[in-house]
């Protein structure tokens, strides 16, 4: 080889290199082999967690390494935030050392603070024409970190305003910053027509985020947090959509973009074509991903909880979505405080939802369970289980013939009756709340199979590989 040919084929090793380092540092995408799942550095990718309550950066008192490193060691790799358009005051929602309530004085946003009091919890008043370096140097420390852990940042950019009481303390408020010009009503914040000036400073908000976050791969944004709440109308969230695609145009691998539908579940018509994942509130039984299955996108629960402390029923929550086919779960996780961001905080029997240590591991073996099939290749399935009629608590996903994950909470041993084609199948069966497993005999099945499961007194689950697969 003659020293032209030589740099010419190191030229195009190095092209060759170049285009794939870039495809596997490429943002988290829909794999394309199954868009019902995600794709991050080059592999399928199921998001499961069990996070803070959204304040790990607004709140200047959390010490978020310490907190992803805990979601890392707990085998989990999400977590959400909010920018600190929307803070709330101590004690909301009877939330015990609430995250997403930093005291007075420890509360920090986009735009940077003035020389003028008179800020409603403590301190200055805020300039919304300028921005706060110091914010956003913590925003793209926090992302980065979590990076580091492989662990996706779902950063929810605004959020409505339940009560007059969580207004008073946004930024965007006029009684909050020198600008003025903003609606005295909380529920025309976010509209087209009604918002004043802050149609403005909420473009100039998403545009200014995603200059600042365009390097980082582990980044999903979210239009709005609940925003069947609080006025907030379907023309903005598309206008915010289309804002954000249209900023990212020039990228060849843009972020996705997750809207939030509904508490429970809900049929989507008309989405916008930007929008990648639609994400659920408290989603069980999970009947959204049915629902909406047919849209080829990712459906998530993003969060969950307001159903007591019990650790069971959010790992059943979770457990139930991810095989329904939902490929995203985050359980709002309150042992995670601004004094204990090792997620050990003894909070009391009043808070509105649960997590803890315990959980997470709960929710680690869920990842472990999933990622044991090639999920890619299966779908939702609801012919599999014969008499699951006597089993409305169930949940399946299949490939044919191949691979078969079976979730059912109850109290057992029960007796399923499967539709399976001919062949021989190795059995699993799983404790989710211990991550215990147990091997059955091999299965031969012939179209139609019966298997028993072991004792059980919550919930079990069951995998089925076929033998040659093995």
């Amino acid at each position: 080889m003659n020293m032209k040919h030589l740099c010419l084929s190191l030229c195009l090793l190095a092209l060759l290199t170049s285009c794939n380092r870039k495809a596997d540092e490429a943002p988290i995408t829909l794999h394309p082999e199954n868009p019902h799942y995600f794709l991050f550095k080059g592999k399928p990718t199921v998001l499961i967690t069990s996070g803070e309550h959204y304040g790990a950066v607004l709140n200047l008192d959390f010490d978020y390494a310490k907190y992803l490193e805990t979601l890392a060691a707990d085998g989990l790799n999400l977590t959400r935030v909010f920018t600190g358009a929307y803070v709330e005051p101590v004690g909301a929602f009877k939330i015990e050392q609430n995250t997403l309530a930093p005291q007075p004085g420890r509360f920090i946003c986009p735009w940077p603070r003035t020389d003028t009091p008179g800020y409603a919890n403590g301190g200055n008043k805020f300039d919304l024409t300028k921005w706060d370096d110091e914010y956003f140097k913590r925003l793209k420390d926090f992302v980065s970190e979590a990076d580091k852990r492989n662990i996706i940042v779902e950063l929810a950019l605004f959020c409505p305003f339940y009560g007059d009481h969580q207004w008073q303390l946004s930024p965007m408020n006029n009684i909050n910053n020198i600008n003025g010009a903003a609606p005295t009503d909380r529920t025309h914040v976010y509209t087209l027509d009604k918002s004043e000036s802050l149609l403005a400073v909420q473009e100039n908000l998403v545009k200014k985020i995603i200059r600042e976050l365009k390097e980082y791969n582990n980044l999903i944004y979210e239009i709005c947090n609940e925003p069947y709440f609080g006025g907030v109308t379907m023309e903005w969230q598309h206008h915010m959509a289309t804002l954000i695609r249209e900023e990212e145009m020039e990228d060849s691998h843009p972020h996705l973009i997750s809207q939030n539908i509904a508490n429970g579940s809900q049929k989507i018509e008309n989405p916008h074509p930007s929008v990648s994942v639609f994400n659920f509130h408290y989603a069980t039984p999970p009947i959204a991903v049915g629902q909406n299955y047919h849209l080829d996108k990712v459906i998530g629960d993003n969060e969950t909880g307001f159903k007591g402390n019990a650790d069971s029923t959010y790992r059943k929550e979770g457990w139930a979505f991810i095989l329904a086919g939902g490929a995203l779960y985050n359980n709002l996780d309150y042992s995670f405080t601004q004094e204990r961001e090792d997620g050990t905080f003894q909070y009391p029997a009043t808070q509105p939802g649960g997590g803890s240590p315990a959980l997470r591991k709960q929710l680690q073996t869920l990842h472990q369970y999933i990622s044991g099939f090639e999920y890619l290749r299966m779908k939702p399935d609801t012919t599999l289980i014969l008499n699951q009629g006597e089993f409305r608590t169930s949940h399946a996903l299949s490939e044919q013939g191949r691979q078969y994950g079976i979730y059912i909470f109850g109290k057992g041993p029960i007796k399923l009756q499967l539709s399976i084609p001919e062949g021989t199948y190795d059995v699993e069966f799983m404790d989710p709340l211990t991550g215990k497993s147990k091997k059955s005999n091999a299965l031969n099945a012939n179209g139609t199979v019966e298997i028993n499961t072991p004792p059980f007194q919550e919930d079990v689950a069951i995998k089925i590989l076929r033998s040659s697969d093995r």
